[in-house]
């Protein structure tokens, strides 16, 4: 085929220099005929063909490469026929005597046939979509998986992301709580896919019944929930897209942080920072488009959703209360009573009858002992023997004066002093452990070697008072006189010696 540049210089020869078409044959030394051509068409036209090729040799084997490709879609991605599988399948398994291209050719037209297409959706303002994600972090020095949520306002293509140490309960309520706040108002829908968080049950009418932590969700922000077809991520692809940007744009490098709380920081920045870029064709940029999200959305209620799993579980004879695999103690006294277990992203509540008993970190590890020394005190003071081997009590970090302390009550009392040590410990039940620490090394130094000297010097410390440990700061006590004992007072002991 010629290139467009003879065209042109054949076309100028003949209408602008008023050449004759044999002349051109002549001087560009082509046929009669592509001069002719040439002067039909201003540039090349191509071959184009008059009716379809038959594929004389494929024909035959058109159904065993159709059925190949319908089970690839049950197969995993990675492990499909590619074009030149295929073509080595058939000439192995089948005979086939023609070539790759064809068979290459009429594979990617069955696979174009196959593939969805979609309708481009307009976004009112005002209405959310929410996905998780998940990616690579390195916490507190440990590399870790986390898994971020993702609030996207399609109108405007704002968003919110937020990183947990896991996809729980407690993770999706609290990022919607976050989300409103990060936002200032409650959008008027939310698309989400079908979690298990949210859904508990897809109903044969395409109903969804909610699940208990995310119907009060709904109804104390008052938004309309909407759902995606099952196993179509498209139908919420604005989301979608924004994990994927999150993940390449925010969390790529690797981010480096000291907690989840320091991470979480530098998200919302980077959100924040994202409005004032434009995304896609838009002119605006995001924080400009955000303005009309901004204005329809609802105001937030008075008081926000407490973020929490709700669970009801009952106190062991050990006075451990497990709550998603993990055993958390409470105070001895609730031995075998029915508690109600709050599982926040980072705390674990216990309340028995309304009322707070225990606080704990939340661990997300399996099988773990989550204790409080503080909970078990009381029962050891009655069994002073399980000091020693109480599970809550090994590896509690206490200044060194308490071991001190404990040695001299001992050396002095024998098992009282034990008992003695015990109730010391027990004054950090009602006073901070700072100032039982300072009263202990303050009874120490003065040689005031008692639980009653250590509480007098603590609650002293704590009313911002000298402590008075000296007899003659209490002048209404008699004073007693003792002198030096000689071998004559003890004459008055003998018979006769009175008189």
């Amino acid at each position: 085929m010629f290139a467009v540049e003879v065209y042109a210089a054949v076309r100028d020869f003949v209408f602008n220099q008023k050449q004759s078409r044999r002349e051109a044959a002549r001087v560009f030394g082509l046929s009669r005929e592509t001069i002719a051509k040439m002067c039909r068409f201003s540039i090349p036209p191509g071959y184009t063909r008059t009716k379809p090729v038959e594929k004389p040799k494929l024909g035959p084997l058109l159904p065993v490469i159709e059925a190949i490709l319908d089970g690839d879609r049950a197969s995993p991605v990675k492990q499909r026929h590619t074009a030149k599988r295929i073509f080595e399948r058939l000439r192995d398994e089948h005979g086939f005597a023609g070539g790759y291209t064809v068979v290459k050719d009429h594979v990617r037209l069955c696979r174009a046939r196959g593939r969805e297409t979609f309708v481009p959706l307009a976004h009112p303002p005002g209405h959310a979509q929410v996905d998780f994600g998940e990616a690579l972090a390195v916490i507190g020095g440990v590399r870790q998986k986390i898994h971020f949520f993702c609030l996207d306002l399609p109108q405007s293509d704002a968003c919110f992301v937020k990183a947990y140490p896991r996809e729980t309960t407690e993770a999706f309520l609290d990022g919607h709580v976050s989300a409103f706040g990060f936002f200032g108002g409650v959008p008027l829908s939310i698309l989400y896919d079908n979690t298990r968080i949210a859904v508990a049950k897809i109903c044969g009418d395409g109903r969804r019944e909610r699940t208990r932590a995310f119907t009060e969700l709904v109804s104390h922000y008052l938004f309309r929930d909407r759902f995606g077809r099952p196993g179509k991520g498209n139908d919420k692809g604005k989301v979608e897209g924004l994990v994927k940007y999150a993940r390449s744009n925010f969390m790529t490098p690797i981010p480096l942080a000291a907690s989840f709380a320091e991470l979480n920081a530098m998200l919302a920045e980077r959100c924040r920072r994202r409005q004032d870029e434009r995304a896609g064709r838009h002119g605006q940029t995001i924080g400009e488009r955000l303005v009309a999200d901004l204005g329809v959305l609802r105001p937030l209620p008075a008081v926000p959703l407490e973020p929490c799993e709700k669970r009801g579980a009952r106190v062991s004879s050990t006075a451990l209360v497990r709550y998603r695999s993990n055993d958390y103690s409470v105070p001895t006294d609730y031995g075998f009573q029915d508690v109600v277990v709050k599982g926040f992203v980072e705390e674990v509540v216990i309340l028995c009858r309304g009322e707070e008993i225990a606080r704990h970190p939340r661990n997300y590890g399996t099988g773990v002992f989550v204790s409080d020394p503080l909970h078990y005190l009381a029962l050891i003071e009655e069994k002073p023997n399980a000091l020693d081997q109480a599970a809550a009590l090994q590896g509690w970090d206490l200044p060194e004066a308490f071991q001190h302390l404990r040695h001299l009550l001992e050396a002095r009392m024998g098992n009282r002093g034990k008992r003695e040590f015990i109730q010391v410990l027990r004054l950090m039940e009602a006073l901070p452990r700072d100032i039982v620490s300072f009263a202990v090394g303050e009874a120490i130094h003065l040689g005031a070697i008692g639980f009653d000297a250590v509480k007098l010097i603590a609650l002293a410390r704590l009313e911002r008072r000298p402590p008075r440990l000296d007899l003659a700061a209490y002048p209404h006590l008699p004073r007693t006189a003792v002198k030096t004992t000689s071998a004559s007072d003890y004459a008055v002991l003998l018979p006769g010696a009175a008189a």
